[in-house]
């Protein structure tokens, strides 16, 4: 009962949608009007500007990071458990229900739940620069943030982690790809100048 107890609360927690909530009470506004109507930080930042785009990204991160570090600290739970409770917030997130289950895309609460697991730092480095390079040399965002959880599942499996961490990688993949399904159909498109390069290296 502990643990049922604690999986919903990182479920809520998860499922809090502080950049719907803070577009309503400083904007007046509802951010899913804007950009590609998604409840979280991006369509925030669009709405609000940088100030509130980025306290919405910090309350997604730490919504989902708290539960996972308190729970590491509090309790010793088996990793199926350990799994469930770090994989919540991100489905709270993505299917909150208090917004009809339909939630944000998962990004900053990814980043969130893989910052309380202290000890994989240096995976969440290597996903962190593998999106921050494909986000610079190509156009669609989706497959940024695809291409960091790739880069930290090979980190996870070069440096043997625990199966059940391998096993965490893939559900929060597959969580955030399908909740960028539609971005992802378009294949990768390199931005103009990278493509100009290309193009100029094949006359030569």
């Amino acid at each position: 009962m502990q643990a049922v107890c604690v999986v919903f609360l990182s479920f809520l927690s998860g499922a809090v949608p502080y950049s719907v909530i803070l577009g309503k009470l400083v904007l007046k506004k509802d951010i899913r009007n804007y950009g590609d109507g998604n409840p979280g930080a991006a369509n925030a930042w669009r709405g609000g500007g940088p100030v509130i785009g980025v306290v919405s990204v910090l309350l997604d991160l730490f919504k989902a990071f708290i539960p996972v570090y308190y729970t590491l600290l509090l309790f010793d739970f088996p990793n199926n458990i350990l799994i469930a409770v770090a994989v919540a917030p991100i489905a709270g997130h993505a299917f909150s229900p208090f917004l009809h289950f339909h939630g944000g895309k998962a990004v900053a609460s990814t980043y969130g739940i893989w910052l309380a697991l202290n000890e994989l730092t240096g995976g969440l480095m290597v996903m962190g620069v593998t999106s921050a390079l494909f986000f610079i040399f190509q156009t669609i965002d989706a497959w940024s943030v695809m291409m960091g959880l790739v880069a930290l599942f090979v980190y996870l499996f070069l440096n043997e982690a625990e199966p059940c961490i391998r096993l965490l990688c893939l559900l929060n993949m597959s969580i955030v790809a399908y909740k960028h399904r539609k971005d992802l159909k378009p294949i990768i498109k390199l931005r103009p100048v990278f493509s100009t390069m290309l193009r100029r290296d094949k006359c030569i």
